[in-house]
Parts: structure tokens; sequence; C-alpha cells
């Protein structure tokens, strides 16, 4: 009897949600230049030409940001990224729209070919939960690249669902 009674002690998990900071002071985030800004002000300058750091933006469905999480840290040339802790996260804080970023600490703004395919793969994954993935920036200390600025994500973002938001211009 006891093995039937420990069968239905379960976990029971809650969900809850809290931003600090009031709605009519959320940022509004509309041009890759201004995410880089407030990536590049939160970025570790310790680190940024040291080890690979993937972040994400998070915003609601008028670009008001509701927040930034660190997503990964890796070595000197790469850095595994869970595509479950991405998009955890933005179900947690109630986010429709995502930002990438890491950095490249050699400095080269270029995105390789696994950052394309894996940004790719990512906006696939958020097209079935209706979170769009605004862009993706490649950071460093003097400047950045945006995905969507160069147009490779405009192709895969114009097969968004209805309710999705299209890139920022």
């Amino acid at each position: 009897m006891d093995d039937l009674k420990s069968l239905f002690h379960v976990s029971e998990i809650e969900i809850t949600y809290k931003n600090k900071n009031p709605y009519h002071e959320r940022l509004i985030v509309d041009a890759p230049w201004y995410a880089y800004d407030i990536f590049k002000s939160t970025w570790d300058t310790g680190k940024i030409e040291l080890l690979e750091q993937f972040k994400i933006m998070l915003l609601d469905n008028k670009s008001n940001c509701l927040g930034l999480s660190e997503i990964s840290t890796g070595g000197l040339d790469c850095c595994f990224v869970d595509p479950r802790m991405i998009f955890v996260t933005a179900l947690k804080s109630k986010a429709t729209r995502l930002i990438f970023a890491h950095n490249h600490p050699s400095g080269m703004l270029k995105p390789s070919e696994p950052d394309i395919v894996m940004t790719k793969q990512m906006v696939d994954a958020g097209r079935l939960l209706d979170i769009s993935v605004m862009d993706h920036l490649i950071i460093a200390p003097h400047g950045y690249y945006s995905f969507a600025e160069n147009g490779i994500m405009s192709n895969w973002c114009s097969k968004q669902t209805p309710h999705s938001s299209s890139p920022i211009p």
C-alpha cells in the first residue's frame, strides 16, 4: 500500500512572472543598433574578447524590452546553445519576440556557417511557439553584425505565422 501512495506524491510545478520595471519605463527596441547598445552595455568587457557568450533579449509584442538573459558561455571560439534554455526563458518571461546576440572573441563580425544554421533552427523552433526571432547580432567592442540588416533573416521570417511580427527593419 505504501508503494501505491508514493506513486501519488509528485512535485507541483508553479509558474510565476513579475517584471520589476513598470510598463511605461520599459525600453522599446526597434532597431539593431539600439539592441547592440543595450547588449554591449551589459556585456562583461573582460570576456568579450576572451570567451564566446550567447545572450537573448526578451521583447513583448510591442518590442518593449522585458529583459536580457545569458544562455551560455563557451570557450575561445564556440559556445553551445541549448534551444530549450532559450525558449523556456522566453515562455517564462511572456516574450513574443527575441533578439539573439553572441560575441566572436576574434573580433570578426562575419557569421560562421554554424551561426547561420543555428539561427535558422531557432527561427523554426520559435515559429512553433509563436515566438519571433527578430534578429541575431554578432558583437564586438568595435561594432556589430546584424542578420536582419544584412538580409539573412528576411527569407526565414517572411514565413512566420499571422500572429507573429516582421523583422526589425
